[in-house]
């Protein structure tokens, strides 16, 4: 059941207001892969397990869209058999993001993802990390059960 800031997220998104359109501008401007300083949907944030406290690190990730094309034989044969449509990609786009930031951040672990916008170019999701090594993050028994790698 979406919370009642979820739902004013969605209809911003929906509505495309004003305020989140200027915020989309910077965010364009920015890297692929940005470090935040704090969660934009800060309710879906905790529920995925952030808390603001050292060792989490909240970073934004752009996914640009479409490459969703296969080329097209040379040879001929029937448009059936061209095996161009109907490709499907194996991954959605927020597992890409999920996995290209681990791929910047090797040391962290993933507590957590989520959509925050959508344009005609890109999709942008947010990812929640933790630092397992880090003594604020290894004290902390609610993580210790988020994450298995943990040890105190």
């Amino acid at each position: 059941m979406p919370s009642i800031q979820d739902k004013t997220w969605i209809k911003l998104w929906k509505e495309n207001t004003p305020e989140i359109r200027d915020r989309v501008v910077e965010w364009r401007k920015d890297n692929a892969i940005t470090r935040i300083d704090r969660p934009s949907r800060l309710q879906r944030a905790r529920r995925l397990g952030y808390k603001a406290k050292q060792g989490i690190v909240v970073v934004r990730m752009r996914v640009g869209t479409g490459g969703m094309r296969k080329q097209r034989p040379v040879a001929g044969r029937r448009p059936k058999h061209l095996g161009v449509t109907r490709i499907k990609a194996d991954d959605d786009m927020r597992t890409v993001a999920v996995r290209r930031v681990l791929e910047r951040y090797p040391n962290m672990k993933l507590l957590g993802s989520y959509f925050v916008y959508k344009d005609g170019m890109h999709y942008w999701f947010e990812v929640i990390l933790a630092d397992p090594m880090h003594p604020r993050i290894a004290q902390d028994k609610e993580l210790r059960q988020r994450i298995p790698q943990i040890t105190a």
